[in-house]
């Protein structure tokens, strides 16, 4: 009897030194369902119910900081004291974020509000990327207004993306601000970033070279991951078309012990169906096999500082070409195809040191190897790239600053004749940001880096930025900096070796040197009735030097390579209106107009795949007593300069107007589960349609009945009336017509 008194006494202690939290989260009377509750300190949390409601039990004593978050809407802190209390009841309110209070890191490499930050960023949330469901980063993006995934090849689909006109090696893409996707990876790399993981994607349109180096030129890209202490416990997405694309994204997170807790997220796609619809006996699309493995690993400190390390695998066996081609003639001459096998690591880290001073130490590490053949050309090529970054944030009276050191080793080596031998490249850099608060509504950005490259030497990038915020719902910007680039010609420009073109380098190429300014203002305006707007609006001037641009011209048989010897300059204008309807509407709609001009030995001309205008929508109708939702989205695209092969190809010089458009109907009535399905490019429209063919000389891929004379120069015959040789580089839009599309999200909190 005396035993049982104590056990009672003991799990009465026990217990009374445990507390239980609980409560309610709602928004404006209405419960949110599945809401995060998270308590870091102790790595332990919680969603809501259907109903809004959420238990949190045995908790110990001490103090803590609870955090309430839900997509769409602005994460709540709360601090508790726990002593002896057996229960404490939090209801909490959340308010909607209109997206002008997201938090973005991209622009100044912290954390600030969008509308604090001197730099302008622009925000794209996952829920953005399920309004049009697809299977990678570089399809989703082709609704972001002066964004643009352009297609480099008609038979095995290689793509980069152009910000305000620029060409996609002038756009840097990082995945939580580390360097992942570049070089080799610039042509395949963005395919398989799985969609289920990523929390959102800021953009940055202009030089960010003093932050980020090299390639940060024309844009930066950064995917943000999410983390694994707010992700759902588990998420599955998968969809297919009448195309018989197949596409699935898995996400789950678990916990290794009491302090680590792990997010891991799967990409599957495949596409095996050959379809020839403009019957030049060439595939419309590259079939594809492609994997991707991500896992995210964050680990809970008593300091509360982050310290979070992620790796990534990713594999791709890719073809096109003629329909009756197969992995036995790869690498032949006797059916052409395109064959392209990926294979890549990746590693990346961030490590806040446990001081006082906020230390941040960030590195990444990328393998990739590519094997590929284009017709009878084997293109073999290895890269590996490590960078590391420390970072010091310093608050100092009126100065914010930010001090950096970083340093990357690339190793790049391939069996073309340009690579005599391997390349090795170091590049160490220091940077410094100074942000300072020149009264309270003005602020000016102070920026600067100095890099040493191991075989250009000495460059340096300054940049300053001018805010000035009259009100809290309007801010003006001005942004001025230079920005380099140094070129890797055979991993940017596919043209040189696909099809029959000769490339020619004319000299030593030096790096290239640009020189940006950018005005930007954006208004938040509340329009009455509930009525909520974001108008934004900016301009911009481009100048390069050293710019290396292919000479497509001058001999259409061959590509030429070479510092300009002149200049080149683009400009324009672009804006962004949303606005957001009580009843469930929500509307976002950009353009862009730009202008860009080479200068080369006096002469001007417009560089080829790049669009004078452009304009993007997204219109989305919540019914919510259907339980359904409506998402229309599209693009429109002005006429750009393509590429000819001499004066007697028949195809046009410049591109029609042309429109990609989408609907999707989403039905949300089951309990974890979403229903979707909808119409892909419902106007059906392909580029064949305005041109008498899209690949030169398809009947003849190996060039084996043209004719040329003394000078290597094509002549017109009775086989070959253009004097044409084959060629697929005439590509401006995607070559796949209308398709309807079913899928289905499953999701556990």
């Amino acid at each position: 009897m005396k035993k049982i008194f104590l056990l009672l006494s003991f799990l009465s202690v026990f217990s009374f030194g445990q507390t239980t939290i609980k409560g309610k989260i709602s928004t404006n009377s209405e419960p949110l369902a599945f809401a995060s509750v998270f308590i870091s300190k102790l790595n332990k949390g919680i969603n809501t119910d259907e109903n809004g409601f959420y238990i949190l039990k045995d908790i110990p004593k001490g103090n803590y900081t609870i955090n309430f978050s839900f997509i769409g809407f602005k994460t709540k802190k709360q601090n508790i004291s726990i002593e002896n209390e057996k229960e404490i009841i939090l209801n909490i309110q959340l308010e909607e974020n209109h997206s002008l209070e997201e938090v973005v890191v991209t622009g100044t490499l912290k954390p600030v509000s969008r509308l604090e930050t001197p730099v302008p960023v622009e925000v794209y949330t996952s829920a953005f990327l399920k309004k049009n469901p697809t299977p990678n980063i570089f399809e989703a993006l082709q609704n972001v207004n002066g964004v643009r995934p352009q297609l480099n090849c008609n038979i095995c689909n290689t793509g980069d993306i152009h910000i305000n006109g620029l060409e996609g090696p002038y756009t840097m893409v990082t995945i939580d601000g580390m360097p992942i996707v570049s070089g080799l990876s610039t042509v395949y790399g963005l395919s398989g970033i799985p969609n289920s993981l990523i929390d959102r994607i800021e953009i940055v349109k202009g030089p960010a070279s003093s932050l980020y180096g090299s390639e940060a030129v024309g844009g930066l890209i950064n995917i943000i991951t999410k983390k694994p202490e707010t992700a759902p416990l588990f998420y599955a997405d998968a969809f297919s078309t009448s195309w018989l694309e197949n596409n699935i994204d898995l996400g789950a997170k678990y916990n290794l012990g009491k302090k680590i807790s792990s997010l891991i997220g799967i990409n599957y796609y495949t596409y095996n169906n050959p379809i020839d619809n403009n019957n030049d006996n060439f595939t419309d699309v590259t079939l594809q096999n492609r994997i991707s493995i991500f896992n995210k690993f964050s680990v809970a400190r008593k300091s509360e500082k982050e310290f979070s390390i992620a790796g990534r695998y990713f594999y791709e066996d890719r073809w096109g070409g003629e329909m009756q081609w197969n992995k036995n003639y790869r690498g032949g001459n006797e059916v052409y195809g395109e064959s392209i096998y990926t294979k890549r690591y990746e590693l990346l880290g961030k490590y806040q040191l446990p001081v006082k001073e906020n230390f941040v130490a960030s590195f990444s590490y990328t393998n990739h190897n590519q094997n590929s053949v284009y017709g009878d050309i084997i293109f073999l090529a290895k890269q590996e790239i490590a960078y590391g970054q420390m970072t010091w944030d310093k608050k100092m009276n009126n100065h914010d600053l930010l001090f950096g050191t970083a340093f990357r080793y690339q190793f790049y080596n391939d069996n073309t004749t340009a690579t005599k031998e391997p390349e090795k490249t170091k590049i160490s850099s220091l940077f410094v940001q100074d942000e300072i608060k020149l009264a309270e509504k003005h602020s000016v950005l102070l920026g600067a880096r100095y890099d040493y490259n191991s075989i250009h030497g000495t460059i340096f990038t300054p940049r300053i930025a001018y805010k000035w915020k009259p009100s809290k719902n309007d801010i003006f910007r001005v942004n001025a900096g230079t920005g380099f680039r140094v070129v890797n010609l055979f991993t940017e420009e596919h043209a040189a070796l696909t099809g029959s073109r000769d490339v020619i380098i004319t000299e030593n190429l030096n790096p290239e040197k640009s020189y940006n300014i950018n005005f930007n203002y954006l208004k938040k305006f509340e329009m009455g009735n509930g009525i909520h707007s974001v108008m934004e609006f900016s301009s911009w001037y481009t100048h390069f030097k050293n710019q290396i641009i292919p000479d497509y011209d001058t001999n259409p048989n061959q590509i030429i390579y070479s510092n300009l010897n002149g200049y080149s300059k683009t400009y324009g204008v672009t804006g962004n209106l949303e606005l957001i309807f009580p009843f469930g509407l929500k509307t976002m709609i950009g353009f862009t107009a730009l202008e860009s001009k080479n200068k080369r030995d006096g002469i001007i001309s417009t560089p080829i795949l790049t669009e004078k205008f452009s304009t993007t929508w997204g219109i989305t109708y919540d019914i919510v007593k259907w339980n359904a939702t409506i998402d229309y989205t599209g693009n429109l695209y002005g006429p750009m300069r393509l590429p000819l092969l001499g004066e007697l190809d028949p195809r046009s010089e410049y591109s029609p107007f042309w429109s990609i458009q989408n609907i999707q109907f989403t039905y949300k009535k089951f309990r974890s589960f979403e229903l979707y399905g909808g119409v892909k490019n419902i106007l059906n429209w392909t580029p064949n349609k305005s041109t008498p063919f899209l690949i030169a000389r398809a009947n003849d891929p190996f060039d084996e009945d043209v004719t040329y004379d003394t000078n290597g120069n094509v002549l017109a015959t009775s086989t070959n009336p253009y004097a044409l040789t084959f060629d697929p580089s005439y590509v401006y839009a995607p070559n796949q017509g209308i398709r309807g599309f079913l899928g289905i999200r499953y999701t556990i909190y």
